[in-house]
């Protein structure tokens, strides 16, 4: 097949941009020609996509939106496959040449803000169809900011996406609950697929390692944060949930935050704060890290925290910790209990509200059982294996393969006539 992959960027940004990376040399390995369409090459402080040879690029920021199209037109590409883009009316021009399907990623076309939150009276979580209540509620409920040329713009924006929702072959998700969410909103007339696919074979699960949990609790406890910094990836709700934990944790507490983005000056002074108010409180920021610094960083966790206070569409870097006999402590919104169990591979705190208190006892119940914080290392290795990258791109392609194959089809069948 000829795919080309669209998304906003052709930098490693976030997680999803990682995950579109891999994607990439996962289809060149199968046997795939590739085209990459991205609208910009920023931020510059960030590492371009590592591509395979025979990888073509195409930028909207070098060819416009005009110029991309008619390169790929040239191209001929049997399937589009759409990672997010800024722009609907790039996003318009790919789905007239050839059959498109979006990967959602985040609340695409379905949210305002795109963060499918209310934020008064409590910050919770969002499960209205898109439509025009969303106006009448966005103010009441703070679902964002308070710029009215901002919402109107937003909105329209969002508007715009969401009719090009029913414009697509098929959408695909990393979980069933943005399954459900796209489904409400009409997506892709109902052909929403969750990819997430779980496997019981035990074979390819690598031994675990006893030795790296300790067995007395003289060693302070690592705790690792990593992901974007803004006020709903819940920075601070972390600090402050381990500055309570600490009344039961009597070694202290080490919390290292890797990341970057808007909010990271505000948890920086609340960890500076805490520090002095609690002398066994150990708070460190690192700035972005890549993959690989991330693994390292893992490596050496006893626990990573997903504190999201937003429903987070799966959380792949709770998997990621997973494989490498890391418990998740997150909040269960979204995606998450869907591949978190509480007491098996990390422990859930209630998340429709999030509170701090709540984070607070589910590091309590993580932390201070050291037996059954080994069994969860244990359960976490085999929880992280379970759903094989293979087994997800092979349930991928298996949509991309059929989506092609109804496009040569009506083209045969045209011939035909």
């Amino acid at each position: 097949m000829r795919i080309a992959v669209a998304t906003w960027t052709s930098r490693q940004v976030g997680g999803a941009e990682t995950y579109i990376s891999r994607t990439i040399a996962s289809l060149v390995s199968a046997g795939h020609e590739v085209t990459l369409c991205h609208e910009v090459d920023e931020p510059d402080d960030r590492p371009r996509f590592s591509l395979a040879g025979g990888v073509i690029t195409a930028s909207v920021a070098e060819l416009t939106v005009g110029g991309v199209a008619d390169r790929l037109r040239e191209w001929r590409p049997d399937v589009v496959y759409v990672h997010g883009l800024m722009d609907p009316e790039f996003e318009e021009h790919l789905q007239t040449l050839a059959p498109a399907v979006l990967f959602a990623h985040g609340y695409y076309g379905t949210c305002i803000s795109g963060d499918k939150t209310h934020r008064l009276p409590v910050i919770q979580p969002c499960a209205r169809p898109f439509g025009a209540a969303c106006l009448a509620l966005y103010y009441p409920r703070r679902c964002g900011g308070l710029n009215p040329l901002t919402l109107a713009k937003d909105y329209a924006r969002q508007r715009r996406r969401w009719r090009l929702l029913g414009r697509y072959a098929a959408v695909l998700t990393h979980s069933e609950h943005m399954r459900e969410e796209y489904l409400r909103n009409g997506a892709a007339g109902g052909r929403v697929f969750n990819c997430s696919v779980t496997t019981e074979d035990r074979s390819a699960v690598p031994p675990y390692h006893a030795a790296l949990v300790p067995a007395d609790r003289i060693r302070i406890p690592h705790l690792i944060f990593a992901g974007r910094m803004d006020p709903l990836k819940g920075g601070e709700q972390l600090l402050r949930a381990c500055a309570r934990a600490l009344a039961h944790v009597p070694s202290g507490l080490r919390v290292t935050l890797a990341g970057d983005g808007l909010e990271r000056s505000r948890w920086e002074s609340v960890a500076r704060d805490l520090g002095v108010q609690h002398g066994q409180l150990s708070i460190h920021f690192t700035g972005w890290l890549g993959p690989a610094g991330v693994a390292r960083l893992l490596a050496t966790a006893d626990i990573l925290v997903l504190p999201s206070l937003w429903p987070e569409p799966f959380g792949l870097i709770g998997q990621e910790a997973n494989r490498q006999g890391v418990p998740v402590v997150a909040y269960a919104t979204g995606g998450i209990p869907e591949w978190l169990v509480d007491g098996v591979n990390g422990c859930l705190a209630p998340g429709d509200p999030p509170t701090v208190g709540g984070l607070a006892d589910a590091l309590v119940r993580c932390l201070t059982d050291r037996p059954r914080h080994r069994a969860m290392r244990r359960a976490a290795v085999v929880a992280g294996h379970s759903r094989p990258d293979d087994l997800h791109m092979g349930a991928v392609l298996d949509v991309l393969e059929r989506v092609a194959g109804q496009r040569s089809g009506a083209a045969r069948l045209a011939l035909a006539r």
